[in-house]
């Protein structure tokens, strides 16, 4: 699977999609659920928690190991994907289209500072 080009990526494997209202959604890339292996717990932030860009936000477990989730830029949780607590093998499946939880930035234009697609691909060393 190659890296979608419409989102920003953070060198911690985190991915981000601005919403139309500013919202950003965040999950994990490809290349992390691929290193992690099959992912067997979630735990997810709630819903109003204040965040600055680099706070640990979430946690993936998986057969081999656990992996703080960190915030990709500074912001206040507005949503969680609380779907993925019974079926966090969903990000297994489908990376991309999973997404963890929805974040209101302090600053709209924050993510241009995170990797477009081909530095992500460049760091990885990976199309994945």
């Amino acid at each position: 699977m190659t890296n979608p080009t419409d989102l920003r990526y953070t060198a911690s494997h985190e991915w981000v999609r601005t919403e139309p209202d500013g919202d950003l959604l965040v999950g994990i890339t490809d290349f992390a659920q691929d290193a992690l292996g099959d992912l067997v717990y979630i735990e997810l932030p709630a819903v109003g928690t204040k965040l600055a860009a680099g706070d640990v936000v979430a946690v993936v477990e998986s057969v081999k190991a656990a992996s703080d989730i960190y915030a990709p830029v500074s912001g206040t949780v507005t949503a969680a994907n609380e779907a993925l607590k019974d079926a966090p093998e969903a990000l297994n499946r489908d990376a991309f289209g999973s997404w963890l939880f929805r974040l209101r930035p302090d600053e709209r234009g924050d993510t241009e500072r995170l990797m477009d697609a081909a530095a992500y691909q460049a760091q990885t060393g990976s199309v994945k």
